[in-house]
């Protein structure tokens, strides 16, 4: 996805705005299995998704829970670390090779300082990040598993092709086992 398509999905800019924002954005590519934030670490830069896919996961003992999958124009951030400046609790790990635009969060927050556009554009990006995070636990907290199945199926049909299904089972909070019950009912 294009950065423009990806800054007009957060919000609209004047167009010198928008050319400060992008003079700070550069362009990074990363193999499948790399591993972008850690836990427990300070988290300095935010990434967009040009194309690609990436999860979001915690380790639990023994497990890892998926909570979150991003894909081509979602934001790949670390709130934690762009509100507080505080160790995050994820680890973003690609699932494919990924293009991603990539911009360093100090510079980020020095626009939002110079440029009143910018700084409500990130206030934007902030509350859509918040209601993204609200609907996931709605969905996790008051939903049956065949509901959020339903639902990944109707709002991102391309996970079910492109992400392995221990991960789809354990963002859905579910065991693989109980996931094939539930895909055998859809067919």
């Amino acid at each position: 996805m294009d950065i423009n398509q990806i800054i007009d999905n957060i919000g609209i800019l004047p167009e010198s705005s928008r050319n400060a924002l992008k003079e700070i954005i550069t362009e990074a590519t990363y193999p499948k299995g790399h591993i972008l934030f850690r836990a427990d670490k300070v988290e300095t830069k935010v990434y967009f998704i040009k194309r690609g896919i990436v999860r979001a996961y915690t380790e639990m003992e023994d497990n890892e829970i998926t909570f979150w999958f991003g894909r081509e124009g979602d934001t790949v951030v670390s709130m934690k670390s762009y509100v507080n400046g505080r160790k995050g609790y994820e680890n973003i790990e690609l699932l494919e090779e990924c293009e991603l635009y990539e911009v360093k969060k100090q510079a980020l927050h020095e626009l939002f300082r110079k440029d009143i556009h910018i700084a409500n554009w990130g206030r934007e990006f902030a509350e859509q990040e918040l209601l993204k995070t609200e609907e996931r636990f709605i969905s996790r907290q008051f939903k049956t598993s065949t509901e959020r199945y339903r639902e990944l199926m109707n709002n991102n049909p391309d996970l079910l092709q492109r992400v392995q299904l221990g991960y789809i089972a354990s963002y859905l909070g579910i065991t693989q086992v109980s996931l094939s019950r539930i895909r055998a009912k859809f067919r």
